[in-house]
């Protein structure tokens, strides 16, 4: 059985603006769980604090799943399109120099909402870092490694 992805579909329609915040799930290809080596996870980890300190993103919140991240963060001098580029390419270039491998790391395109409503930003923020209790991988926040949130 042949797989295909169908983030292609997922460009349709999208459109980023400075100053807006946005939740994004960005998916490994064929969801291979390259992140349940920590030491890989700390590389995405490592991509999304150097858009925060180079000033593109302002991150509130994530958490690098073994097949996925969910990231919750406010665009501040790229577009959303440029932001997770930027963190795709980069990782993979990284984690496939380090397994000494070839090929895509990520899915192509990847989910995305944009946030209306301040209010809903800390619940959102909650749901983001309580998927590793959701999926039965610890029982607590914080007994996984691989999150952070602005309001800790």
């Amino acid at each position: 059985m042949q797989f295909r992805s169908n983030g292609y579909r997922l460009f349709k329609g999208r459109r980023s603006q400075i100053g807006r915040i946005y939740s994004v799930t960005a998916v490994t290809e064929r969801r291979c769980r390259v992140f349940s080596d920590f030491c890989l996870g700390r590389l995405v980890v490592d991509q999304l604090r150097e858009q925060h300190e180079a000033g593109l993103t302002h991150s509130l919140a994530w958490v690098v799943m073994p097949d996925h991240i969910h990231w919750l963060f406010q665009l501040q001098k790229c577009s959303l399109e440029e932001a997770l580029c930027r963190l795709k390419s980069r990782s993979g270039r990284t984690i496939n120099q380090r397994l000494n491998r070839r090929g895509r790391l990520w899915q192509k395109g990847y989910y995305e909402q944009a946030i209306r409503r301040e209010a809903d930003l800390k619940a959102l923020a909650r749901y983001i870092i309580y998927n590793p209790v959701r999926a039965g991988l610890v029982e607590r926040v914080g007994d996984y490694p691989l999150w952070d949130a602005a309001w800790l």
